[in-house]
């Protein structure tokens, strides 16, 4: 048996066409997951105890829970409760809710890692709340937990493959597909890897990226 790569560079435009959508879900699913996530761990720490029981439970549900369990009773058992969705819209609330419940742990590990004398100073030069968290709190733990959260959405690129089982036409079910069809499993599988990986890459990049500029700037406010 040769290995038979052409054949499945031959569905270049398919593939694009789904890597774009992979990609459309991740980044959205990511970021949408990180500015839900930053609201949750922030009514955790100021919301007081009965809302951050609340809000415990289904993140723990959500992080106790594989993610292919998840996007299935979503899916397919929405319609038992009213909720009937779309296979992308499931896919893109799916990955959102996940990514919430895992960053905002992140976030809480990011308020808790501040120093305290960094806030009793903001106190003692008249901040109020906002200003310590836009002046003080958010750069300091950005720069804290950029390092985690580059390797959480790194994750959830990887958890986009799992849409396949609903059918959302991404990277993983696209070319799967094709390696089934002609039975060209390994060349299918190899340029599965090379995608991801390219990704993966780039994403690396991006927070070494922003770990430097970060890093400038929070010398400069030092």
């Amino acid at each position: 048996m040769s290995f038979d790569l052409d054949l499945v560079l031959s569905f270049g435009p398919q593939i694009l066409t789904a890597l774009a959508i992979t990609i459309a879900l991740w980044v959205a699913g990511s970021g949408l997951g990180l500015v839900l996530g930053f609201f949750i761990a922030v009514a955790r720490r100021y919301g007081g105890k009965p809302v951050d029981t609340l809000l415990m439970l289904p993140v723990e549900l959500i992080r106790g829970t594989p993610f292919l369990v998840q996007i299935f009773l979503l899916y397919y058992g929405g319609p038992y409760v009213g909720l009937s969705l779309d296979k992308t819209v499931a896919g893109l609330l799916g990955l959102t809710v996940y990514g919430a419940a895992y960053y905002s742990e992140l976030w809480r590990a990011g308020f808790d890692a501040i120093p305290k004398g960094h806030l009793e100073a903001a106190d003692c030069v008249g901040l109020d709340r906002s200003q310590t968290m836009r002046r003080i709190i958010l750069p300091e733990m950005t720069m804290l937990v950029l390092p985690s959260m580059v390797n959480m959405t790194i994750l959830m690129l990887k958890e986009t493959a799992i849409l396949s089982i609903i059918s959302v036409p991404e990277l993983t079910l696209v070319v799967s597909a094709i390696g089934t069809e002609y039975y060209a499993f390994v060349e299918s599988f190899t340029i599965l890897a090379l995608l991801y990986w390219g990704l993966v890459e780039l994403c690396g990049a991006a927070g070494r990226h922003a770990e430097r500029r970060l890093s400038k700037y929070r010398f400069s406010v030092s």
